[in-house]
């Protein structure tokens, strides 16, 4: 999420100080993504050294109002118009996690995949509820928290593949170790080792050709 896009976003509608900004903030989201206090101060002070916003004056309790400036708003409507990448997004720490769980002797996947499913239903009951809640015309906070519904949906459903996908290569890698057994013989030329044809070969030819040239020296 980029905070600086986002006091952008909010200070596009007016002049605010940072206690409104956080506020405006969580409302427009759902309260989906609590911002920090520090953080926002941090942010405006990051957006006034570039110029993207300026100080707009003071209340009766000292609170510093910021304004928007051109290039902030140039910034921010080109924020809009650049789709997000997949680069620019976290990495998925789940998918990471899962993936080296099966890598890792002794631990025990399925037990992860159900603790996680159970975490993503209640989270997707609690998403739910607050939605259920907001009033129809509230579209902001909507969006957002339709958007972690069906994250929440997607992400039980890619659990359930997860699960399958471990039990077959389980079942699968059982059938391979039992459809081929160890061969004790087949190790370097051990003990148990079975001849080659050449091996065969040799051992009964080398004796007869011994014995035909000794009997020929004879005659």
């Amino acid at each position: 999420m980029s905070v600086k896009h986002s006091l952008l976003a909010v200070l596009a509608d007016g002049e605010r100080y940072g206690y409104q900004l956080r506020a405006e903030f969580e409302e427009r989201t759902g309260a989906t993504w609590p911002l920090n206090i520090g953080q926002v101060y941090t942010t405006l002070n990051r957006l006034e050294r570039d110029g993207l916003v300026e100080p707009a004056g003071q209340d009766a309790a000292n609170h510093v109002f910021y304004r928007i400036t051109d290039a902030g708003r140039d910034e921010l409507f080109s924020w809009f118009a650049r789709p997000v990448t997949r680069a620019e997004r976290p990495r998925d720490e789940l998918a990471v996690k899962l993936a080296l769980a099966v890598t890792v002797g002794g631990v025990d996947v399925a037990a992860i995949v159900h603790a996680q499913r159970k975490h993503a239903l209640a989270a997707l009951q609690d998403y739910t509820r607050v939605k259920a809640r907001l009033d129809p015309a509230e579209l902001a906070a909507s969006l957002v928290l339709e958007s972690m519904i069906f994250q929440s949906e997607a992400e039980i459903r890619w659990l359930d593949h997860v699960e399958a996908r471990v039990l077959r290569h389980a079942r699968e890698s059982q059938t391979t170790r039992v459809e081929r057994p160890a061969d004790p013989g087949s190790a370097k030329g051990g003990r148990g080792a079975a001849p080659t044809d050449g091996d065969t070969d040799t051992a009964t030819r080398t004796p007869r050709t011994t014995a035909t040239a000794r009997k020929g020296k004879t005659i």
